[in-house]
């Protein structure tokens, strides 16, 4: 989530009654005024927000802000409910004014991504709980990530479902699930229990990539647990989890789904769960790395915003599947509609399988195929799935730097004509010719322009591998000649 990037800003009047929050689209989105008319205008000059591929941050950060609970209170005397915040930890005092009023904002927005499937509810008896994951850019760029667990609170008889949400500036899907779990697991004896864990994990520091910090916590009748929290090595995927997206889809349409998110069109995942809807568009959005989605990015639309697929600029959306047929009513250009629960594509352009060149296509695809049948852990899954996505971008535009001549004083200028014009294969050079047209590829040029040397990242050392391989097999043909 480096500089800046396109996304679509609006203001949205938050329930709290503190005036115009200034919120935008990010993973989550927040809307003010008339929230149809509002969208349309906002959406012709996108502003832009933080890119949401998180980065690698350094060890040494707070792990989170804010533990807040979401709960549902009833509206007048009318069937609706309104998500509330009815618990938070910590309490800010002696804020400055501006600050206060920051906050309040803030808090005044979450409660619409908590319960984003409307305020139509009843009291249950049972109901699955769910993990999913939202982000507030704010216009500063700023960002805040919203981790939620959605579940039936401890009791008997019909209730209504709650949402602990941990509000961090720090990407980690999946080492917050395990923080989630440690929550939900001293929800079910009291909310005094959740206080001191909380603040055991306030005051550690976030560790660095591929270092575990261990918490001590005690639970009445089980006595003092050791927790350990590990951060992923690979700090490129530790906001992924492709599991959801394989069981979900078949290699081939995911393959189209990418190739579509490479020209920047727009995509709309239907699915019945917000964890589903979440982890596979994270998942489908991770796919681009090292290049950032930076357009209008909503892992699950809060039914007020449905007007959001009437864009005519690129998204990337989730819609749970109860507003299917709004979906398919709303006057939609070009877009990609994929139906996760049934593993299907409802509308598509129809060129998605031509997109990217023909035997670079037959490289992911075997890629994705060899050892599928084996046992791996997240980390191998993340790795195996993201790694041939890599390497096509390695052979397609892994060049580039090459080809950004330098002035005097260090600033560079982007050679794009020559840059294509480097690769020997008709197929990549057509298909690079329309990416660096893209916005994903300009800010990320843009960035390389800036830069004296290139980042020694993830990126950057799969280059020199390949670089490395062409070398040893030219070596190697001139051996036999």
């Amino acid at each position: 989530m480096a500089a800046p990037r396109g996304e679509v800003a609006w203001n949205h009047t938050d329930p709290l009654g503190h005036g115009p929050l200034r919120y935008q689209v990010g993973l989550g989105v927040l809307v003010s005024g008339s929230l149809q008319d509002n969208l349309r205008d906002a959406v012709k000059e996108p502003e832009r927000a933080q890119e949401h591929c998180l980065p690698p941050f350094a060890g040494g950060q707070h792990f989170f802000e804010y533990l807040l609970v979401v709960s549902l209170k009833k509206k007048g005397s009318g069937a609706d409910y309104e998500p509330t915040i009815t618990y938070q930890f910590p309490k800010r005092e002696n804020l400055l004014r501006g600050q206060q009023e920051e906050e309040e904002r803030l808090l005044g927005a979450i409660p619409l991504f908590c319960f984003p499937d409307g305020n139509e509810w009843a009291p249950l008896t049972e109901y699955p709980r769910e993990t999913f994951s939202f982000v507030l850019t704010n216009v500063d760029g700023s960002r805040k990530i919203g981790y939620c667990r959605r579940l039936l609170p401890a009791g008997r008889g019909p209730r209504l479902p709650k949402v602990y949400c941990i509000i961090s500036c720090i990407g980690c899907f999946g080492l917050f699930s395990k923080i989630l779990d440690e929550v939900e697991k001293r929800h079910q004896i009291s909310m005094a229990v959740i206080y001191p864990f909380m603040q055991g994990l306030r005051e550690a520091a976030f560790p660095a990539p591929g270092k575990t910090v261990t918490l001590k916590s005690f639970i009445p009748d089980s006595g003092t647990e050791f927790i350990s929290l590990t951060r992923p090595l690979d700090s490129h995927l530790e906001h992924v989890d492709f599991s959801s997206l394989l069981r979900c889809l078949r290699f081939e349409q995911i393959l189209q789904i990418f190739a579509s998110a490479v020209l920047e069109r727009r995509i709309i995942f239907l699915a019945e769960g917000l964890s589903t809807l979440s982890q596979c568009i994270h998942a489908a959005a991770a796919l681009l790395y090292p290049f950032s989605w930076a357009h209008t990015y909503i892992p699950v639309v809060p039914e007020r915003l449905l007007d959001t697929v009437c864009c005519p600029t690129p998204f990337m959306v989730g819609v749970q599947m109860r507003f299917q047929q709004q979906v398919m009513d709303s006057p939609m250009e070009e877009v990609l509609l994929v139906n996760l629960c049934e593993g299907t594509f409802l509308m598509s352009v129809g060129d998605e399988k031509d997109i990217l060149p023909p035997k670079l296509q037959d490289d992911i695809l075997d890629s994705l195929g060899q050892g599928t049948n084996e046992p791996q852990t997240s980390e191998q899954l993340n790795e195996h799935v993201s790694g041939p996505f890599v390497q096509f971008f390695v052979k397609t535009v892994g060049h580039y730097a090459s080809y950004i001549k330098r002035e005097a004083n260090g600033q560079g200028h982007f050679q794009e004509r020559a840059f294509y014009k480097a690769l020997t294969s008709k197929a990549n050079r057509r298909f690079v010719k329309k990416f660096v047209k893209t916005q994903l590829f300009s800010l990320f040029i843009q960035e390389a322009e800036k830069s004296r040397n290139p980042p020694a990242g993830y990126f950057q050392q799969k280059i020199l591998e390949y670089e490395e391989q062409k070398k040893q097999k030219k070596s190697r043909e001139k051996t036999v000649k």
